[in-house]
């Protein structure tokens, strides 16, 4: 494969940065629309009777998405290693344009019975097969397209571009609380962003045909590319994966997705009140996350995911026992900032250090594999979990378990190597030996 010129080097980076990270942006706006609007569709999909009922049949569905995440892990990561991330990446927007339109459209309970809830099965389905591979692709697409000095700032876009996704779906039903009742919205105002994450993925997917291919992929020689025998002697990475994301991921989706549910059914909340404070917690969230990969640029990976173990393990029973008792707005958001602080020191620089795991022809792979593996197991599951303690009246047990996965992370954090300074192509390696 031609090297770019150098022009085109010149700006690759930036191409990457924000082709990556709109494409990002839409992907997992679609991914939180469904989380965030399940109160006001779950009775449309699901006979009439208990709601908490009714939220457990459509989070179920959510969770059936995580499962089929390892299959997208492992044909989108086989792709982006084989044929290049750039088809990768476009391959997976388009999936979650179809998946997306898909739910816009799907027929509610009373028009034909349970076809409805088919339909959401399926989109679902289509979205876990593009996240899957999306996280992988996108993650080894803006690692190897950095400078080596500027990777952990470079990563922390991903999380920067997840986020606001998700913050475009809370802003679009902040906008829809205020301007249609609460009937209009449970009747079929929730449609609305599914149509507009359907239309985002559609001009995403023009954007990322685009792309250019990065350099390092362009360098890889390795003739077997992608493949699980050729990922084999990297099983321990493979398992560094697997426990840094099931630590990270239940933490991430408990303080985002799961937060307005939770201060809404538990502390008792508006949904308006708490759909607010998730917004305004989540913007800090934004502003952390490039603070967060320039420091661990500056000292390393590896200490960042030690704070953030160490003190997700220690705060998590107390954090969320406050927040579940909170009376005011002012007091629920300042929890929820301690968290989001927390969580950065994960979310700032888990990308970087699974990336720099992992050699070019299986790095794409090696990352989505194990993540979506891992995603599915504990990710995919953590409200499920969180509403079914609740259901059985021991919402506390949930707290408890937010902290022993968090223990198991800090326990592997402690025993992983230093990951900043690994060349991750041949030209990186090179240029390292002509300075030493």
């Amino acid at each position: 494969m031609p090297k770019p010129s150098g022009a085109e080097s010149a700006r690759g980076p930036w191409r990457a940065l924000v082709g990556g990270s709109v494409g990002n942006l839409v992907e997992w706006y679609d991914w939180f629309v469904y989380s965030s609007f399940a109160v006001y569709f779950a009775s449309s999909f699901f006979p009439s009777g208990d709601p908490t009922a009714q939220l457990l049949n459509t989070m179920g569905i959510f969770a059936v998405g995580f499962l089929v995440r390892p299959i997208g892990g492992w044909l989108l990561g086989r792709l982006a290693d084989r044929r290049g991330r750039k088809t990768a990446l476009t391959v997976s927007v388009m999936l979650m344009s179809v998946s997306a339109l898909l739910i816009a459209i799907a027929p509610t309970y009373e028009q034909a019975g349970h076809l409805g809830a088919g339909v959401l099965l399926v989109a679902r389905m289509l979205q876990g097969l593009s996240v899957g591979g999306e996280y992988g692709a996108g993650v080894t697409y803006l690692v190897e397209a950095s400078a080596p000095g500027r990777r952990g700032l470079a990563a922390s876009v991903l999380y920067v571009s997840t986020t606001l996704g998700q913050l475009c779906g809370l802003g679009l039903q902040l906008f829809l609380q205020h301007t249609m009742s609460e009937e209009t919205l449970h009747s079929w105002g929730w449609r609305i962003p599914f149509f507009v994450g359907a239309a985002g993925a559609a001009v995403v997917f023009y954007l990322r045909r685009n792309l250019m291919e990065t350099e390092a992929y362009g360098e890889e020689s390795t003739g077997e590319r992608g493949t699980l025998r050729a990922l084999l002697p990297y099983r321990r990475e493979f398992v560094l994966v697997l426990a840094l994301t099931m630590g990270g991921a239940v933490a991430y989706y408990t303080y985002t997705t799961y937060l307005t549910k939770y201060l809404s059914n538990t502390a008792g909340m508006s949904k308006e009140d708490a759909t607010l404070v998730g917004f305004c917690a989540l913007a800090v969230f934004v502003v952390l996350q490039p603070l967060g990969g320039m420091l661990s640029d500056r000292i390393g990976r590896r200490p960042l995911l030690i704070v953030f173990g160490t003190a997700s393990m220690l705060t998590g029973v107390p954090l969320l026992t406050a927040l579940g008792e909170v009376r005011t707005f002012g007091s629920a958001l300042l929890l929820s900032l301690v968290a989001m602080v927390i969580l950065t020191c994960y979310t700032s620089v888990n990308a970087a250090v699974k990336a720099e795991l992992f050699p070019t022809h299986v790095r794409a792979l090696g990352i989505a594999l194990p993540h979506s593996i891992a995603q599915a197991l504990f990710g995919g599951t953590t409200e499920y979990i969180a509403l079914w303690f609740k259901k059985a009246g021991m919402e506390s047990g949930y707290f408890w378990y937010v902290s022993g996965c968090a223990a198991v992370f800090l326990l592997v954090c402690l025993s992983m190597r230093e990951t900043r300074d690994t060349a991750l192509s041949p030209g990186e390696r090179r240029a390292a030996l002509e300075v030493a």
